[in-house]
């Protein structure tokens, strides 16, 4: 097998990497294992809410907090978590929050209040915080810009495919063992992913060393990183894509249950089939831009403009609302989930705009504010549905909240050619 070692002139920085391609895959697909296992263990909770809510007594208000938890600790480790990933060795750092967010749900299952319910989902978002910057650094050290679309897209697929299993697997292990069994189950289980990535990950070649971000200039170092234009204008993109995701991962199979009235399994199932599409267009517009800018296609139109079309295609959740038949709500949620295909590219064009010594930390950023979404619409959601009753007004918010960040990559974010240098 041909090594990947290589020059990326592309972002002006030196990646070489002793492995084969082989090796480089295979890391790819310990990622996407981990990212299904991220998404199986972030949304049980979504899934087990109903049985949750009637055991401690729980208002829609107080399901918007307890499903907004996550979030709290999630979106604040984002920037730490991402210096950490651009200076500590990956092969002990993945395996420290994988171990610290498995231990989390699996004694999530043992809580008996509110309190010690919400304690366990702030844990889990610590642990959780590693998989977008840590895996993003790996793909950038691992293959060049020109392709990076479809690993990017690809291992992230692995956080809707959790999404896909959970709804098959989770609402059978509910309905038959109940919540607590389940959590126990599903996190303690995980440990086991442990296995391969000892005995798989390339730890020596991928053990990268950059400086420190604050080696010269302190705090106005970082100051000036994050008031970098790109990195502003990507994460209020990322922040109105990731409050349309998180609309859906939160508050739909709750809304399947509840509004379209739907047995846990059912909503499991048909959850199940709009997030899997979702996920399948990750890679699917990753593959096609990567495709397309081989063939001579201008990289900036062609990101962006994917991009522009996903995000375009989330409208059609407004209609699924609205209509009055179950399965026609579900087909236009399920088109809506075209959104995915912005997914891989949305990585990419970050990547691109970086300095290669930086990606962890601006992936950091990036989904920090990402996940800020994510601590609002779950609160946004609970409050709309107890002040009118229906979830139409959320889950359009979330819409409209999406289109909103289509200026931002246009106007803000600059070209993506030769952006990046190490020196920025």
């Amino acid at each position: 097998m041909r090594a990947a070692h290589y020059l990326d002139q592309d972002n002006g920085s030196v990646s070489s990497v002793d492995i084969s391609n082989r090796r480089r895959w295979s890391v790819i697909v310990l990622l996407f294992s981990a990212s299904v296992l991220n998404y199986l263990d972030r949304a049980t909770i979504s899934f087990a809410l109903p049985l949750i809510s009637r055991d401690l007594h729980l208002g829609p208000s107080t399901k918007g907090l307890l499903l907004s938890s996550f979030f709290w600790s999630y979106a604040l480790m984002q920037i730490p978590i991402g210096w950490c990933a651009d200076r500590w060795n990956l092969y002990w750092l993945y395996a420290a929050a994988f171990t610290l967010w498995s231990l989390a749900q699996g004694l999530t299952g043992l809580a008996t209040s509110l309190a010690v319910l919400v304690g366990f989902r702030i844990l889990l978002g610590i642990g959780e915080s590693i998989y977008l910057p840590g895996g993003s650094k790996i793909v950038s050290l691992l293959f060049k810009r020109s392709s990076r679309g479809l690993p990017a897209g690809l291992f992230d697929f692995g956080t809707r495919t959790g999404l896909v299993l959970e709804g098959v697997l989770v609402p059978w292990m509910l309905a038959h063992y109940g919540w607590r069994y389940t959590f126990l189950v599903l996190g303690i289980g995980a440990l086991v992913w442990l296995i391969p990535w000892f005995l798989s990950f390339p730890r020596r070649q991928l053990a990268i060393r950059t400086a420190s971000l604050w080696s010269s200039g302190g705090s106005q170092d970082l100051l000036r990183v994050l008031m970098n234009r790109d990195l502003l204008g990507i994460c209020l993109g990322f922040f109105c894509f990731d409050y349309y995701w998180y609309v859906l991962v939160t508050w739909f199979p709750d809304y399947l249950f509840t509004v379209r009235h739907l047995t846990i399994v059912q909503t499991g199932r048909f959850a199940s089939l709009a997030f899997f599409v979702f996920g399948l267009a990750q890679p699917l517009g990753g593959w096609a831009a990567d495709g397309l800018i081989a063939r001579g296609w201008d990289e900036t139109r062609t990101r962006k403009g994917i991009v522009t079309i996903a995000f375009l295609s989330g409208l059609l959740l407004i209609p699924a609302m609205l209509v009055s038949g179950t399965l026609a709500s579900i087909v236009l949620v399920m088109a809506a989930c075209s959104v995915g295909l912005a997914t891989g590219n949305l990585l990419v064009i970050l990547q691109s705009c970086a300095p290669a010594e930086r990606i962890g930390i601006w992936t950091g950023a990036e989904n920090f504010a990402g996940n800020l979404a994510g601590v609002v619409a779950p609160l946004a959601i609970g409050l709309l549905i107890s002040r009118t009753g229906s979830y139409a007004p959320g889950f359009g918010l979330g819409s409209l909240v999406l289109v909103m960040g289509i200026p931002a990559y246009w106007f803000v974010v600059g070209n993506l050619t030769n952006r990046a240098r190490p020196s920025e």
